[in-house]
Order: structure tokens, then sequence, then C-alpha cells
């Protein structure tokens, strides 16, 4: 961390009407996956207090919140420091996902209303609008979350929901590094789930699955690639 990075974090505090303690966690949790707090990085709580202008007691709680969401890890001796997947993790996270959100698939075309269906085609128009004015990182995993928020109302299965709540900080790291390893990832992603809106209008569950599918496989593919290549560049 480094002076020059105050104003950029400290001045998106306080410009909504929401708890001090949840905004500094959502500049936070935000800096941790855009990477501009990379994997591996010791999170001070003396840096993040002057990065914030906010008091120790809530950058404890924050950070407490950050590792119960699996984004940091506290490390005795050391304190807090943000996750670091390995590759071994990475492709046992890409397994489970790949799994769970091809069952959501097909479990939201034999349970969605009409209504559901139309909530997914307006959330993948509002994803498709984000990448193709060029959002950010962020932005776009933002607008996929209210692709998956629609996808798991429509599925209706508790059990599921809480699954993936569980993978969800984990798999936005995954997701995060997979689309910023290539420019053109975003706009692959949209048309992926093009597929997988199209066969679920057309109440073809097997589709459905199948495209859900390919798409976390071509995610998982880049994704591990970029963290296999960024150990290599380490060691050489």
């Amino acid at each position: 961390m480094n002076d020059a990075e105050l104003p950029s974090l400290a001045s998106q505090i306080g410009r909504v009407a929401a708890p001090l303690r949840t905004q500094v966690l959502d500049v936070l949790r935000e800096a941790i996956l855009t990477m501009r707090f990379a994997p591996g990085q010791r999170l001070i709580e003396r840096e993040l207090i002057d990065l914030t202008g906010v008091s120790r007691t809530t950058i404890r709680e924050v950070l407490r919140e950050l590792a119960a969401e699996g984004l940091v890890r506290t490390i005795p001796q050391k304190g807090a420091v943000v996750v670091a997947l390995s590759v071994e993790e990475a492709e046992e996270l890409y397994e489970i996902r790949e799994v769970l959100e091809g069952h959501l698939a097909r479990r939201f075309v034999s349970h969605a209303t009409d209504g559901h269906l139309v909530a997914l085609r307006r959330a993948f128009t509002r994803l498709e609008n984000v990448v193709e004015s060029g959002g950010g990182t962020l932005e776009v995993l933002r607008a996929k979350d209210a692709l998956y928020d629609v996808l798991l109302e429509g599925a209706g299965n508790s059990a599921l929901r809480t699954s993936l709540s569980q993978l969800h900080a984990r798999v936005s790291l995954l997701r995060a590094s997979s689309l910023s390893s290539d420019a053109g990832r975003p706009a692959q992603s949209v048309q992926e789930l093009r597929g997988l809106v199209e066969a679920v209008e057309a109440r073809e569950a097997g589709r459905a699955a199948a495209a859900m599918t390919a798409h976390v496989r071509a995610a998982a593919q880049l994704g591990i690639a970029a963290m296999r290549d960024s150990a290599l560049q380490q060691i050489v």
C-alpha cells in the first residue's frame, strides 16, 4: 500500500446513506476483488486506518467480516492477509461450481415462473449493456450477481442457495481473475450466458445445464491458466 492510494479509498466512504462499517466493508472488498490488494498481501491495520480514515475498531470489525466471507485469513504473528488460492484449490472450487450451477440451471427451468423468465432476460440485458459499455471487472461481477440472484430465486431451493452463497466470496476471486485475465473474456461470457438464457426461455433443461456448464468450464480454463502463469512469473 502507498499514500497515493489514500484519496481513492477514503473518497468512496461517506458518499452514500449506509452505515460506516458497511461502506468500509464494500470498499475493502472491492479493493480485494479488483486486485488492488493482491493475494497474499498483508492488511496492516494502521495502513488501512490511514487509507480509509476510520477507527481501528471499525477496521477490525471489517477484517473479521472479510475473514468470514473467505476473502481474508488471519495468520498468527502476521495478522490479516488477503487469501491466495492455490491452483489445486481453484480447480476444486470450479469443479464444485460446475456441478452446483448446472443443477441450478436445470432446477430454474423446471420451477421458474414466467415472471422469473422476464426478470432473467432483464438481468442479462443489463449485463450485456455493462460489458458493451466497457464496464470494469467489479461492475461486470455485480451485473452477473444480479443474474444469478434471479436464477436462485426462480430455482426455489434454499439448500442450493446456501451452498452457492458459501462459495460466493472465493468464487468471486476466481471470477475476477478470469474476467481480468483476457480482455475478450467479458464479451465471451455474455455469449455463453446468452445461450443459457435462450435455453431457459425455451424451457429446455438439458440445454440450459449444458450452457451453464460450458460457461463455468470456460472461466475455469482462463482463470487457472492465469494463476499458473502468475506463479511461473514469480518463480522466474
